[in-house]
Protein backbone atom coordinates (compact mmCIF):
# COMPACT_ATOMS: atom_id res chain seq x y z
CA UNK A 1 0.00 0.00 0.00
CA UNK A 2 1.24 3.58 -0.07
CA UNK A 3 2.36 5.66 2.62
CA UNK A 4 1.33 9.35 1.94
CA UNK A 5 4.48 11.90 3.13
CA UNK A 6 3.12 15.65 4.21
CA UNK A 7 4.82 18.55 6.09
CA UNK A 8 3.70 19.42 9.80
CA UNK A 9 4.79 21.31 11.91
CA UNK A 10 7.40 19.06 13.52
CA UNK A 11 8.77 18.14 9.86
CA UNK A 12 8.05 15.72 7.47
CA UNK A 13 5.76 12.33 8.70
CA UNK A 14 4.18 9.71 6.80
CA UNK A 15 0.45 9.91 7.35
CA UNK A 16 -0.86 5.99 8.00
CA UNK A 17 -3.75 7.35 10.93
CA UNK A 18 -4.07 10.22 12.27
CA UNK A 19 -1.71 9.94 15.69
CA UNK A 20 -1.12 13.15 16.89
CA UNK A 21 -3.09 16.26 15.19
CA UNK A 22 -1.06 19.08 15.20
CA UNK A 23 -4.34 21.97 14.52
CA UNK A 24 -4.98 25.18 16.28
CA UNK A 25 -7.54 23.82 18.12
CA UNK A 26 -5.57 20.50 19.51
CA UNK A 27 -6.21 19.13 23.02
CA UNK A 28 -9.28 21.43 24.19
CA UNK A 29 -11.48 18.66 24.31
CA UNK A 30 -12.51 19.47 27.61
CA UNK A 31 -10.84 23.16 27.58
CA UNK A 32 -13.22 24.34 25.43
CA UNK A 33 -16.50 22.60 26.50
CA UNK A 34 -19.42 24.44 28.17
CA UNK A 35 -19.87 23.58 31.74
CA UNK A 36 -22.74 21.11 33.38
CA UNK A 37 -25.82 22.60 32.39
CA UNK A 38 -24.39 25.51 30.66
CA UNK A 39 -25.32 24.43 27.23
CA UNK A 40 -27.61 26.31 25.03
CA UNK A 41 -28.21 30.32 24.55
CA UNK A 42 -25.50 32.49 25.54
CA UNK A 43 -27.15 35.15 28.63
CA UNK A 44 -27.35 38.97 27.78
CA UNK A 45 -25.71 39.69 30.77
CA UNK A 46 -22.92 38.85 29.03
CA UNK A 47 -23.24 41.07 26.29
CA UNK A 48 -24.51 43.51 28.99
CA UNK A 49 -21.16 43.66 30.80
CA UNK A 50 -19.38 47.18 30.42
CA UNK A 51 -15.08 46.74 30.07
CA UNK A 52 -13.07 50.18 29.82
CA UNK A 53 -9.52 50.86 29.01
CA UNK A 54 -7.43 49.61 32.02
CA UNK A 55 -9.68 46.94 33.55
CA UNK A 56 -8.01 43.07 34.47
CA UNK A 57 -9.92 40.49 32.69
CA UNK A 58 -9.76 37.05 32.53
CA UNK A 59 -10.42 34.96 29.30
CA UNK A 60 -12.39 31.94 29.23
CA UNK A 61 -13.18 30.58 26.14
CA UNK A 62 -16.48 30.48 24.93
CA UNK A 63 -16.63 27.02 23.35
CA UNK A 64 -19.93 28.01 21.26
CA UNK A 65 -18.99 31.01 19.81
CA UNK A 66 -16.42 30.87 17.07
CA UNK A 67 -15.95 34.17 16.11
CA UNK A 68 -13.37 36.01 18.09
CA UNK A 69 -12.13 33.02 19.97
CA UNK A 70 -8.54 33.55 21.33
CA UNK A 71 -5.76 30.68 20.79
CA UNK A 72 -5.60 28.08 23.15
CA UNK A 73 -2.55 29.61 25.03
CA UNK A 74 -4.17 32.50 25.75
CA UNK A 75 -7.53 30.46 27.76
CA UNK A 76 -7.03 30.88 32.01
CA UNK A 77 -5.02 33.88 31.65
CA UNK A 78 -5.33 37.24 33.03
CA UNK A 79 -4.65 40.28 31.17
CA UNK A 80 -5.43 44.07 30.76
CA UNK A 81 -7.68 45.84 27.89
CA UNK A 82 -5.81 48.60 26.21
CA UNK A 83 -8.43 49.17 23.45
CA UNK A 84 -12.51 48.55 23.05
CA UNK A 85 -14.45 48.11 19.73
CA UNK A 86 -18.35 47.66 18.85
CA UNK A 87 -18.00 43.89 19.68
CA UNK A 88 -14.35 43.24 21.13
CA UNK A 89 -11.74 44.08 23.71
CA UNK A 90 -8.00 44.76 22.84
CA UNK A 91 -6.47 42.60 25.86
CA UNK A 92 -2.69 42.65 26.62
CA UNK A 93 -1.20 39.09 28.28
CA UNK A 94 2.17 37.76 29.14
CA UNK A 95 3.02 35.00 27.68
CA UNK A 96 5.75 32.73 27.98
CA UNK A 97 7.71 32.18 24.91
CA UNK A 98 11.31 29.56 25.96
CA UNK A 99 13.15 31.80 28.21
CA UNK A 100 11.51 35.15 27.64
CA UNK A 101 7.68 36.63 29.03
CA UNK A 102 6.34 38.57 25.66
CA UNK A 103 3.76 41.24 26.25
CA UNK A 104 0.93 40.12 23.33
CA UNK A 105 -1.47 41.79 22.53
CA UNK A 106 -4.80 40.09 21.35
CA UNK A 107 -7.91 40.81 20.17
CA UNK A 108 -10.71 38.70 21.86
CA UNK A 109 -14.93 39.10 21.20
CA UNK A 110 -16.52 39.83 24.68
CA UNK A 111 -17.75 36.14 25.33
CA UNK A 112 -14.72 35.26 26.23
CA UNK A 113 -13.70 37.58 28.62
CA UNK A 114 -14.73 38.56 32.00
CA UNK A 115 -13.35 41.20 34.78
CA UNK A 116 -11.00 39.38 37.28
CA UNK A 117 -11.78 39.35 40.85
CA UNK A 118 -7.94 39.05 42.11
CA UNK A 119 -8.15 42.75 43.16
CA UNK A 120 -11.03 42.45 44.87
CA UNK A 121 -9.56 41.28 48.45
CA UNK A 122 -6.77 44.11 47.68
CA UNK A 123 -9.33 47.07 47.20
CA UNK A 124 -11.25 45.94 49.92
CA UNK A 125 -7.95 45.94 52.43
CA UNK A 126 -7.40 49.67 50.81
CA UNK A 127 -10.55 50.96 51.95
CA UNK A 128 -11.07 48.85 55.45
CA UNK A 129 -7.13 50.22 55.89
CA UNK A 130 -7.95 53.99 55.29
CA UNK A 131 -10.73 53.67 57.28
CA UNK A 132 -8.82 52.93 59.77
CA UNK A 133 -6.73 55.66 59.42
CA UNK A 134 -8.69 58.12 58.90
CA UNK A 135 -10.90 57.14 62.72
CA UNK A 136 -7.44 56.97 64.09
CA UNK A 137 -6.30 60.57 63.08
CA UNK A 138 -9.51 61.73 64.53
CA UNK A 139 -8.90 59.52 67.90
CA UNK A 140 -5.51 61.26 68.64
CA UNK A 141 -2.94 60.37 65.87
CA UNK A 142 -1.81 56.93 66.86
CA UNK A 143 0.19 55.29 63.90
CA UNK A 144 -1.96 52.13 62.61
CA UNK A 145 -1.00 49.19 61.78
CA UNK A 146 -2.30 48.42 58.43
CA UNK A 147 0.16 44.82 57.73
CA UNK A 148 -1.58 41.86 56.97
CA UNK A 149 -0.64 39.18 59.58
CA UNK A 150 -0.62 35.32 60.06
CA UNK A 151 -3.45 33.73 62.37
CA UNK A 152 -1.38 32.93 65.81
CA UNK A 153 -1.61 30.05 67.18
CA UNK A 154 -3.96 29.55 70.14
CA UNK A 155 -3.76 30.50 73.70
CA UNK A 156 -2.04 28.08 76.21
CA UNK A 157 -4.90 26.84 78.49
CA UNK A 158 -5.62 24.30 81.33
CA UNK A 159 -7.74 21.36 80.00
CA UNK A 160 -10.24 20.44 82.72
CA UNK A 161 -11.36 17.51 83.28
CA UNK A 162 -13.90 17.58 86.07
CA UNK A 163 -17.06 17.03 83.15
CA UNK A 164 -15.34 16.00 80.23
CA UNK A 165 -14.01 12.22 80.91
CA UNK A 166 -10.99 11.58 78.41
CA UNK A 167 -11.63 8.77 76.03
CA UNK A 168 -8.64 6.84 75.35
CA UNK A 169 -8.28 6.49 70.98
CA UNK A 170 -7.27 2.88 69.88
CA UNK A 171 -7.13 1.37 66.59
CA UNK A 172 -9.66 -1.20 66.08
CA UNK A 173 -8.52 -4.79 65.86
CA UNK A 174 -7.96 -6.70 62.34
CA UNK A 175 -10.21 -9.49 62.22
CA UNK A 176 -9.56 -11.90 59.37
CA UNK A 177 -13.15 -13.06 58.08
CA UNK A 178 -13.50 -16.01 55.79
Amino acid sequence: FLVFHHFCSRGWKGSIKMVNPTGVRRGTRYMFSRGFKNHGTIHLSTYLKTFKVGDIVDIKVNGAIHKGMPHKVYHGKTGRVFNITKRACGVVVNKQVKGKILAKSINVRVEHIKHSKCRDDFLRRVKENEQKKKAAKENGGLKVDCKRKPTPPRLSHFVRTKRNTPETLEPIPYEFVV
